[in-house]
C-alpha cells in the first residue's frame, strides 16, 4: 500500500455530482481517497471509493457498514460520516476532512523519536474512543496506526475506517484462507484469525492496541513475517521480544502494560478499557510530577461490568496434563528409528534385513508377538505359541494373580502344520466306555 499526498492534479476522470475534487489523498489497494469541496456550502470533505469498478457482493456491504455504523456515532474521536453517494457502480462514502493523517505516517515523518508524554496522550486518547465503541457495543476488528488520523498541528486524533467493524456483541471467526481474514494480519488477534476455536469479543481489540503501542514504542512491529501463515502462528502460539528489549529507554511498566494487551488468551488482557487507562494516567501523573515512571502493579482498577462466560477450562488440570502428555507421547516417540547403539526401535528392523516385523513390539526378553512371523519370512503361523527356536514358550502370567485357564487345552501341544510323517492315514480308534456290572443281592 502506498500514501499519496499534496497531488495537485487530480484525476480528471472522477466527476461526482455537486463535489470538486481537489487532490488525491491516499492511494491503497483496494481503496482510494480524494479531498474534495461540497459545492453547496464549499465544505471541505473526503471522498473514499473502491478502486475496483465492478466491486463484488461483500465490498459493497463493507462500504456501506461503514457508513451505517459511523452515522450514529456522535463524537469528536470518530470520523463523521456526511453521505453515501452512488458514483457509476460503487459507492462513495464522504467523510470529514479535518486536515487530518494517518498516526503511522506522523510518526514517520517526526524529526525526533516518539516521546513518552507523546506517546501517553495518544494512548489515552484512543483509550477514550475505544470505550465509546465500548458503550455502543461496537467492535471495531481493524485498530492499526493506519486507520488513526491526526492532525499535525492541534494533535487531534479520530479513528476511522468500520467497513468490518462488527455491532454483535461476540461472534465466531469461521477458519478461512490466511490471506483473506478479515483485518489486517499483522495486528489481528489470535481469535480473530479463526484457529482459535474462540469468539471474538471487544477484546480484541485491545489486542490490535497494543500491537499498535508496540509498533510506537518500538518503531518495528512485534512479528515482522512477510508469510501470512507464518505471522497467523507468531500471532497464535510465539511470544514476541519485550518493549524494554528492544528500546531500553522504554520504563518496565510501560513493557509491561503492553504485554497484557497482547496476551494470547482474552482472559489474560485488561477487561475493561478504563482499567488501561488508569494504568496510562498513572505513568503520566508520575511523568509529570517526578520525571519518571516507577514500578506499579498494574490492572488494580481494571473490572468488567460485563458478564462473559469464558472459554478456558476451570477445575480439569489432570485432564488436560493427561491429554498434553499424550499428544507429547505420539508427537516425540521415545525410541529412534536410527539403528545406533543397538537400540530398538519401529523401524530398526528395516535396518537389520528383516529380522523382526517392523510392527513387532518385541521387549528386551525376547517375548513373541503374534505379528513377527510377518518378519521372519512366515516360518510360524501367527497364532503358533513357538518361540524363534522352537520351543515351546511359557504362557504369560495372569494379569490378577489368579490360576491361567488355557482357551484351547491342547492347542500348545500339536503344531498347526503337521509332520510329513503324519500325513498318513490312521484308522480312527473307536471310543472306549466303561464296562456295566450288574450287582445280584
Amino acid at each position: 500500500m502506498k500514501n499519496k499526498s499534496q497531488n495537485s492534479n487530480p484525476n480528471s476522470t472522477i466527476k461526482i455530482l455537486n463535489y470538486q475534487i481537489t487532490e488525491t489523498v491516499y492511494s491503497g489497494s483496494r481503496t482510494i481517497v480524494y479531498r474534495a469541496i461540497r459545492n453547496i456550502d464549499q465544505l471541505p470533505v473526503a471522498i473514499k471509493l473502491l478502486k475496483n469498478p465492478y466491486p463484488n457482493f461483500n465490498e459493497l456491504v463493507q462500504f456501506r457498514n461503514q457508513y451505517t455504523i459511523t452515522k450514529n456515532l456522535d463524537s469528536p474521536l470518530i470520523i463523521q460520516t456526511y453521505s453515501l453517494e452512488i458514483y457509476q457502480n460503487v459507492y462513495a462514502l464522504v467523510m470529514e476532512d479535518f486536515g487530518g493523517i494517518s498516526l503511522q505516517e506522523w510518526v514517520a515523518n517526526q524529526e525526533k523519536k516518539l516521546s513518552l508524554m507523546e506517546f501517553l496522550e495518544v494512548g489515552i486518547t484512543l483509550c477514550n474512543a475505544l470505550e465509546i465503541l465500548y458503550r455502543k457495543g461496537i467492535i471495531h476488528k481493524d485498530i492499526k496506526p493506519s486507520n488513526i488520523l491526526i492532525n499535525p498541528h492541534t494533535k487531534e486524533i479520530k479513528l476511522i475506517d468500520f467497513s468490518i467493524a462488527s455491532l454483535l456483541p461476540k461472534e465466531t471467526q469461521t477458519l478461512i484462507n490466511p490471506n483473506i481474514l478479515e483485518g489486517t494480519l499483522a495486528y489481528i488477534s489470535p481469535e480473530q484469525t479463526g484457529r482459535m476455536n474462540r469468539g471474538i469479543d471487544y477484546r480484541t481489540d485491545f489486542y490490535s492496541l497494543g500491537v499498535t503501542f508496540y509498533e510506537l514504542l518500538t518503531g518495528k512491529l512485534p512479528f515482522p513475517c512477510n508469510d501470512p501463515m507464518e505471522l497467523v502462528h507468531c500471532h497464535i502460539a510465539k511470544i514476541p521480544p519485550l518493549v524494554n528489549q528492544i528500546n531500553s529507554e522504554i520504563p518496565s511498566v510501560l513493557s509491561e502494560i503492553v504485554e497484557k494487551l497482547m496476551a494470547k488468551n482474552a482472559e489474560d488482557r485488561y477487561q475493561s478499557i478504563l482499567g488501561l487507562k488508569y494504568d496510562l494516567e498513572n505513568c503520566v501523573t508520575q511523568l509529570q510530577q517526578t520525571g519518571q515512571i516507577k514500578n506499579f502493579e498494574i490492572g488494580r482498577r481494571d473490572v468488567s461490568d460485563r458478564f462473559i462466560i469464558p472459554d478456558k477450562l476451570y477445575g480439569r488440570e489432570v485432564e488436560i496434563n493427561t491429554l498434553l502428555q499424550a499428544f507429547e507421547r505420539v508427537s516425540n516417540p521415545p525410541l529412534s528409528p536410527l539403528c545406533k547403539g543397538g537400540e530398538e526401535s519401529p523401524l530398526s528392523p528395516l535396518c537389520k534385513g528383516g529380522e523382526q516385523s517392523p510392527l513387532s513390539p518385541l521387549g528386551n526378553g525376547g517375548e513373541q508377538s503374534p505379528l513377527s512371523p510377518l518378519g521372519n519370512g512366515g516360518e510360524q503361523s501367527p497364532l503358533s505359541p513357538l518361540g524363534k527356536g522352537g520351543e515351546e514358550s511359557p504362557p504369560p502370567p495372569p494379569r490378577d494373580g489368579g490360576e491361567q485357564i488355557p482357551l484351547f487345552p491342547h492347542s500348545h501341544r500339536t503344531p498347526l502344520t503337521p509332520n510329513p510323517q503324519q500325513r498318513r492315514k490312521k484308522t480312527p480308534t473307536p471310543p472306549t466306555y466303561p464296562s456295566r456290572k450288574t450287582t445280584h443281592t
